[in-house]
């Protein structure tokens, strides 16, 4: 597998697949729909579907269980996550899903976050240490261009370098804005209006 960085370099452009849930009921371990869309470049090649719980515990094995199976896992060179949890506080362990990807994963971010109000949300859980310990080991947040972000697997100037050329405009590449219209439209009939 080629690295990213190499990737790049080399003019070609990254597969990539975006994750994120679909709209859910905020209910203590109800189910939550998660799309995976795989793109090159900003053209879509694909998809997987998987579930997590709601403020569960199954974040990053679900994506594992979505990606690693796969017939795209040889072809991908980037997993792309919307935000840190799925399903409400369903924290992805990110250097732990990196490692059992063996890609770099990056949780992308629309606007800086409030953290302050998002560990208020954690230490609401019985197990808040290891929630606030899975967001630390998240690493810093960066911003490169428009871009805002959390990554392992590479570092923040080549991952700034990719997700320009993952991005048909705005600040979100398009893997992920597909997986969030695709998850809107399959779980109540129509996409949302934020993608």
């Amino acid at each position: 597998m080629t690295t990213l960085d190499r990737l790049l370099q080399s003019g070609r452009s990254p597969r990539v697949i975006g994750f994120d849930d679909a709209p859910f009921v905020r209910a203590p371990a109800a189910p939550v729909d998660v799309a995976g869309i795989v793109c090159t470049g900003t053209r879509m090649e694909g998809m997987v579907w998987g579930r997590a719980t709601c403020d569960g515990d199954d974040a990053t094995d679900t994506l594992v269980g979505l990606l690693r199976p796969s017939k795209f896992w040889d072809q991908v060179h980037l997993v792309l996550l919307d935000g840190i949890a799925i399903g409400g506080f369903n924290m992805v362990d990110l250097p732990d899903l990196a490692a059992r990807l063996e890609r770099p994963c990056v949780a992308v971010m629309r606007r800086q976050p409030d953290l302050e109000g998002f560990c208020r949300g954690l230490r609401s859980f019985e197990d808040s240490a290891r929630r606030l310990r899975l967001l630390e080991r998240a690493g810093p947040i960066h911003t490169v261009g428009a871009f805002i972000f959390q990554c392992m697997g590479a570092s923040p100037a080549v991952v700034g370098r990719a997700l320009p050329l993952l991005t048909d405009r705005g600040k979100v590449p398009e893997a992920l804005r597909l997986a969030h219209l695709v998850g809107a439209a399959v779980v109540t009939g129509q996409s949302g209006r934020r993608a």
